[in-house]
């Protein structure tokens, strides 16, 4: 079983519904595999692993990139644990805003699917993007049902990449909803 059907099935085993959708895992898989050699890649919201597994797999046969995934739930963290994972990725159990602040450097691509990280503290995550670096947010299009507060943070979500001068931005209506933003170099 190769990592992404593993993932999956991790996260129906234990009942784990938050798991990235497959047209999103595609894109993250094609964006990892244009990534420059030693690339760092920065996911935020492990979950059940399913973002990472796409995000490796995109990354195979390679063993040039570090790939470092953020779980706050230690309960949510453990199922992602279990999986096989290659060396090149790291699991976190962690706050995303903390370990932000903690981690040196920059990334060049940024999967950020979790509260903190997107809804709360996106600016930080946009200041780790290297020049060039890509973020990827999902979960844009609005659900039925979703709490009017909720609703709203994910506006202010979309209103800020999209006007961010840092980034040239796309929202594409595909899976969930993406908005993918690429950091503009330095200016010269």
């Amino acid at each position: 079983m190769n990592l992404v059907d593993a993932a999956y099935a991790r996260a129906t085993a234990n009942g784990f519904g938050q798991s990235c959708e497959p047209e999103v895992g595609r894109l993250l898989a094609a964006l990892a595999a244009a990534l420059p050699p030693g690339a760092r890649v920065l996911e935020i919201g492990t979950g059940a692993g399913a973002g990472t597994a796409w995000i490796a797999e995109g990354l195979r046969p390679r063993t040039d990139v570090t790939v470092d995934s953020i779980e706050a739930d230690p309960a949510v963290a453990a199922v992602a644990a279990t999986g096989d994972w290659p060396s090149f990725v790291r699991l976190h159990v962690a706050d995303a805003l903390e370990f932000l602040a903690a981690v040196p450097g920059g990334f060049d691509l940024v999967f950020a699917d979790a509260f903190g990280g997107k809804i709360e503290g996106l600016d930080r995550t946009v200041a780790k993007l290297n020049p060039r670096g890509t973020l990827v947010v999902d979960d844009m299009t609005p659900v039925e049902g979703w709490p009017d507060d909720f609703r709203a943070k994910q506006d202010g979500v979309r209103r800020a990449l999209l006007a961010d001068p840092e980034l040239v931005t796309v929202e594409l209506a595909h899976g969930s909803g993406m908005i993918i933003g690429v950091r503009r170099p330095p200016a010269g």
